[in-house]
């Protein structure tokens, strides 16, 4: 038995020297700091808390909407599935084998689409929708600055999985004032990750796919006068993100 397992073995020892001989830049994780750039999209949204908030006389001097909706009530909402371009700048720190502390600066771009629709009560106490529904399109560009751990599994060949987890601050640089909707421009958030090293001969590729989480109240304090969006309807507005990034290391 011991001699059979002994040949089992020895049968191993080719196919791991040929492993070993097709692993590319064997030694890049042993280095304990490294740079290196990120690209990918990103695809932004704002969750809601409306407010049944009367439109009392706001309306009045919008253009292109109907006049009977003085006393309607707002409900807000963003489309999501607008892609926006991502890229950033990668430090990293190895904390051990399998941890590396990562600082990734990155700027977004992005166009958020929020619709809205209203709503009236009749005489029967029955809530009766507008048939229209009305769209402005707020151009963003934060500045992120997250601080994550990233944590890997053991290197296979040339390709390591890994997942990731960190937080950090964000600035949108971009303020728009003549739109109905204007949020705050600080805030912060959390976020995790996955994905995967495919280690190549020049360097590394690191596919991520991760959700990020805003904390801070967004909520407008103030609007254009005219605008039909009126920001006391909403009492709370949450970002929140998913980002699809390729890091070269």
């Amino acid at each position: 038995m011991k001699k059979k397992f002994f040949i089992f073995l020895l049968s191993l020892l080719p196919c791991t020297i040929m492993a070993q001989r097709g692993m590319n830049r064997p030694y890049i994780d042993d280095k304990v700091f490294h740079f290196g750039f990120s690209l990918g999209v990103n695809f932004m949204d704002y969750s809601f808390q409306n407010v049944p908030q009367p439109l009392t006389g706001a309306i009045k001097d919008a253009q292109d909407m109907p006049t009977d909706l003085e006393n309607a009530y707002i409900h807000t909402r963003c489309s999501y599935m607008v892609p926006g371009f991502t890229v950033g700048f990668i430090a990293d720190v190895r904390l051990c084998r399998y941890l590396n502390l990562r600082l990734i600066p990155q700027l977004h771009f992005a166009d958020r689409e929020f619709y809205y629709k209203y709503e009236t009560v009749n005489d029967n106490g029955e809530w009766i929708e507008s048939p229209d529904q009305y769209k402005t399109t707020l151009l963003s560009i934060p500045i992120a600055i997250p601080l994550e751990l990233k944590w890997s599994a053991e290197r296979y060949g040339n390709v390591r999985p890994y997942c990731t987890i960190g937080g950090g601050v964000s600035y949108n640089c971009l303020e728009d004032r003549k739109k109905p909707l204007i949020p705050k421009r600080l805030d912060y958030f959390m976020e995790i990750g996955a994905g995967c090293d495919f280690y190549f001969s020049w360097f590394k590729l690191c596919p991520q796919i991760k959700y990020q989480l805003g904390f801070a109240n967004l909520a407008p304090e103030h609007y254009p006068q005219g605008e039909p969006l009126n920001s006391a309807a909403i009492s709370r507005m949450r970002s929140h993100a998913i980002c699809i990034v390729f890091n070269f290391e």
